[in-house]
């Protein structure tokens, strides 16, 4: 009997908060090594600061449409403090865990952290001699008044300083240099480590700064604006210059947050108010501290407070010859960062260098700062090869470097395709073409992550290198679409058989997928699904989900980190399991398992089920068609699914609920570098 799908979903952005909350779970949990507990609070900080910049000004906005409706959801008037509440409690969850547990901790292995404290006399000295050396050098002091010219910058560091002089009071704002110069400073005594802020070190020398007044007043602060770039749909120029002209407005943008330390004369904070345009802005009272983000330069190497090392696994170290002449036989699959990302460099490499290999075809959205297959490329080009590279220039956050390498690449005669303005493009797909003889060969990569070497070793991600070349041919013919530079239209829709491209065919093809396994169920047949990614938001997918689950289907899902999909809801949702694992690495693999009557078709690709991901990018998905590389992902997910010691279960109301441990404990993460291992 057919049912109507009942439809409800989380609020995306208190759904990104309790991710948030998950990362701090981890500094909390005792069993994590102390110096990963800290890494945990500089990448809960991140997020933190990466939410003011990106999701606040959208909550911001819904605000001032709290009595309307918009296309996706009913606007809660009551969002923007329910999304206060939430970072205020955690920012409290903070303070404590690093104030009550990991600096004692530290203290406890001679490793001193001097926080909100003086300097112990035994490191004075040093302190001062550095603070003469290196620290004054890039110290900018400004005096505020009604006709100042000076704006912060964007989630820069400062010390808002009173002075008064000559029977008059001045404010001052003070630079920390936290860009230009470590945040922590590392000083040696005995068998002692002290480690000290920059911040403290500025604090500590004020006199030095200002000798001719008296100090009544230092509280440190910074501002947080709205991160986002407003590209036209119609332009004349190129994109990447108009995107340069973007990046230099980026740090002027809607002020979300005003973050600062206690005690700020009321008068004082009118004058900023109005100077610096923070009359929207959450006005949030912190600690002496501030961009905590930056523990993740914290400059202690402690092999016994740390993660027990991993020696990266290499599963084509055995290949003497040629890597593609392998691939041509044998579809073969890097997981990394468990697996060596060596293997994917030597794809790149080798196409370089070969005098076979005719044409290189590759799409970059996250370049690494230093990149090696960017050089690869170049070298390739410069080699006689043609180059065709799809730059995406609007990676957040990345569009500089993405920018610089783009310039690199062309100037030694690369192809170089911009994606259209409102249209990105996040597939990661490679293609090498080699002639022998009169017969042309296809060879080429299919990711679920960035070529990005860097990120590499930290995201776990899956790197398909096949020679299938009906799924590569198909890889070409979005190649030429894109080198259009337009948006899709029924004139240029490419019939893709293989590969599940969105603004073609991917989301039709994932609601048929998720159809054929209701059908199933309704005929009393097996049937399930499993679903891995980073995001579940797109309303049109949940309610498939949700229809699968009223008609029996057991689903899966393991979702990192936003999940609108409400779980377990009688009636509604009761088949739908959804976990979290955070660990080590930064879960970022999407994988999608559909039973198809114990056939198991496989699927994986760079497309979470996001509104952006569905209806504003160029992803691409694509089927695992050799069966051992699929019983193996398949083996890993199920890993995944046991997991009771890293996994947290998302129940109805968003939280992060603890799997119950009962029997053998098993880490994933750990058990599938141990898997791996053994193959």
């Amino acid at each position: 009997m057919e049912t109507t799908t009942k439809t409800a979903f989380f609020n995306r952005d208190l759904s990104w908060l309790k991710f948030n909350e998950r990362i701090l779970m981890e500094a909390e949990r005792k069993t994590v090594p102390l110096l990963e507990r800290i890494r945990f609070l500089s990448i809960f900080s991140s997020n933190l600061d990466e939410f003011y910049r990106v999701r606040m000004p959208v909550l911001l906005a819904l605000e001032k449409l709290s009595n309307k409706e918009d296309n996706d959801i009913k606007i809660d008037d009551n969002l923007l403090n329910t999304a206060n509440q939430l970072i205020s409690d955690q920012q409290q969850r903070y303070g404590k865990v690093l104030k009550s547990d990991l600096i004692p901790g530290l203290k406890e292995n001679k490793i001193n952290l001097i926080y909100g404290e003086p300097f112990p006399t035994a490191i004075r000295k040093s302190v001062t001699r550095y603070f003469l050396s290196q620290v004054m050098a890039f110290l900018q002091p400004v005096h505020i008044n009604q006709d100042t010219n000076f704006f912060p910058s964007n989630n820069e560091l400062y010390f808002l300083i009173t002075l008064k002089k000559n029977e008059e009071t001045e404010t001052i704002i003070l630079n920390i240099p936290s860009s230009q110069l470590p945040r922590f400073y590392k000083v040696e005594a005995g068998e002692e480590t002290f480690i000290v802020f920059l911040d403290d070190i500025i604090r500590f020398h004020l006199d030095r700064i200002f000798p001719e007044g008296e100090i009544t007043g230092c509280y440190s602060f910074k501002i947080t604006r709205d991160a986002e770039i407003d590209l036209k749909d119609e332009y004349s120029g190129s994109l990447s210059d108009q995107l340069e002209k973007q990046l230099l407005k980026r740090d002027s943008g809607l002020a979300t947050r005003f973050l600062h330390q206690p005690g700020i004369p009321a008068n004082v904070f009118e004058l900023l108010k109005k100077l610096f345009n923070l009359k929207k802005a959450n006005r949030i009272e912190g600690g002496q501290y501030h961009n905590l983000k930056d523990f993740m330069g914290f400059p202690v190497n402690s092999p016994k407070l740390s993660n027990q090392n991993w020696p990266k696994l290499c599963n084509t170290d055995l290949i003497e010859g040629s890597l593609t002449e392998a691939i041509y036989k044998n579809d073969i699959i890097v997981h990394t960062p468990y697996q060596s990302y060596d293997s994917v460099l030597r794809f790149f490499n080798e196409a370089a260098i070969d005098e076979d290999v005719r044409e290189i075809y590759v799409t970059l959205y996250r370049v690494a700062s230093d990149s090696k297959i960017v050089n690869a490329l170049i070298s390739a080009a410069k080699n006689g090869k043609k180059v065709t590279v799809l730059v995406e220039l609007k990676a957040r956050f990345d569009e500089a470097n993405n920018i610089k390498w783009a310039k690199k690449m062309k100037e030694v005669g690369v192809d170089i395709i911009y994606s259209v303005t409102a249209l990105k493009v996040h597939a990661k797909v490679a293609l090498v073409k080699r002639k022998t003889g009169d017969r042309m060969h296809y060879s080429g990569l299919f990711a679920t992550g960035n070529f990005n070497e860097s990120t590499a070793a930290f995201y776990t991600d899956h790197i398909l290198m096949t020679a299938n070349k009906e799924m590569l041919r198909e890889v070409e013919l979005l190649f030429i679409f894109l080198a259009k530079r337009v948006k899709p239209s029924a004139a240029d829709l490419i019939n893709f058989r293989h590969l599940l491209v969105a603004q073609f065919n991917l989301q039709t093809l994932f609601l048929e997928l998720i159809d054929r396994e209701i059908e199933h169920a309704r005929q009393g047949k097996p049937s399930g699904i499993t679903i891995k990614m980073n995001n579940l938001e797109e309303k049109v997918l949940i309610n498939k989900l949700y229809e699968a689950s009223q008609a029996g289907v057991k689903i899966d899902m393991i979702v990192r980190s936003i999940c609108r999909l409400i779980p377990g809801v009688k009636g509604m949702s009761e088949n739908i399991k959804v976990t979290r694992i955070v660990d080590r690495y930064l879960e970022h693999g999407r994988v999608f398992i559909f039973h198809n009557l114990g056939k198991n078709d496989v699927y994986m690709g760079s497309a979470d089920w996001m509104n952006r991901n569905i209806y504003r990018r160029i992803e691409v998905c694509f089927p695992i068609y050799n069966e051992q590389i699929k019983q193996e992902m398949i083996e890993m997910i199920e890993i995944q699914k046991q997991d009771n010691v890293q996994a947290v279960c998302i129940d109805e109301h968003m939280n992060n609920i603890p799997v119950k441990t009962g029997g053998v404990l098993v880490s994933s993460q750990h058990d599938i570098y141990e898997f791996l291992k053994n193959k």
